[in-house]
């Protein structure tokens, strides 16, 4: 399940969103059989530098350390001007100020209990499920998340973090494994189709090929080291792995992790609440 407290984007989205796919292919584009359409810029498609030190600003943006080459961001931020970014996208729940948006103009897109009430995350609350049952809802919402992926390439970003991947262990039995599988293929190639590396977030459990068929290029691995977990995306991901442990828990994860992995993967200490350098609470650490 999600473990950090995700960033809350800055404005509402725009009422003009809706469900239908962009106009015709830019010149140079070829619609493949999804009818996505792919461009020279999918050969440019690169998981973030092996080794390279990261940070993660999803509670608000600011200037890099010396040093950092990767820096994860939400999407209604910039990208951190000459560094491989990754930009954050809440794909398979709502945001807590956009639940109300969702269920007033795509109420068959939110996931629904018996009763027709809404499915919400018991952990997060205002974060509600979204439905991936159906191949009409996988695409519903994948035209409308493909926008904010498209936003986040318009940005300058070069990779995208997929959140809450594994929503079906939050959802009472009602969505499935395959399910999320299937629209996370639908993201992966539309970011693909964009020149975006796609990062697998939560699901753990995954095999290869799961993984393989989906498409991600690479893993957020997020308290890998304090759930046990880390192994499962480094026998994916290879070296592929961008590992967050957080201080409120104790440092001794963290160094453990520093220890098992430190020179395989970059491994980062953060706050809970990834706040911006300068406030309160901040805490931004690499390993040695």
């Amino acid at each position: 399940m999600p473990r950090t407290r995700r960033p809350r984007p800055l404005a509402v989205l725009a009422a003009a969103v809706v469900l239908v796919l962009a106009g015709a292919p830019a010149a140079g584009a070829t619609s493949g059989g999804d009818g996505v359409a792919t461009t020279a810029a999918a050969q440019a498609v690169a998981p973030p530098p092996v080794g390279a030190r990261f940070d993660y600003q999803l509670g608000g943006a600011y200037a890099p350390a010396a040093g950092v080459g990767v820096v994860v961001r939400d999407r209604t931020a910039p990208p951190a001007p000459g560094r491989y970014s990754v930009c954050y996208v809440n794909a398979f729940q709502t945001q807590p100020q956009e639940a109300g948006w969702w269920t007033a103009r795509y109420p068959s897109l939110v996931l629904r209990d018996g009763r027709g009430r809404p499915v919400e995350d018991a952990g997060w609350p205002g974060e509600l499920l979204l439905d991936t049952r159906t191949a009409a809802t996988r695409g519903a919402l994948a035209t409308l998340v493909g926008r904010w992926l498209d936003g986040c390439a318009d940005k300058g970003y070069r990779a995208v973090e997929l959140d809450n991947l594994d929503s079906w262990l939050r959802s009472g039995d009602r969505l499935t494994t395959a399910g999320n599988l299937a629209y996370a293929q639908l993201l992966v190639r539309r970011a693909h189709s964009r020149g975006l590396a796609v990062a697998q977030k939560n699901a753990a459990g995954l095999t290869r090929s799961q993984v393989r068929t989906a498409g991600f290029d690479f893993a957020v691995a997020e308290e890998c080291e304090a759930y046990d977990e880390c192994g499962a995306y480094t026998w994916v991901h290879g070296r592929h792995v961008l590992e967050v442990e957080y201080a409120d828990g104790g440092r001794e994860a963290f160094r453990a992790a520093c220890a098992a992995r430190g020179h395989v993967v970059p491994v980062l200490l953060r706050d809970r609440d990834v706040l911006p350098r300068g406030q309160r609470g901040h805490v931004s650490e690499q390993c040695p």
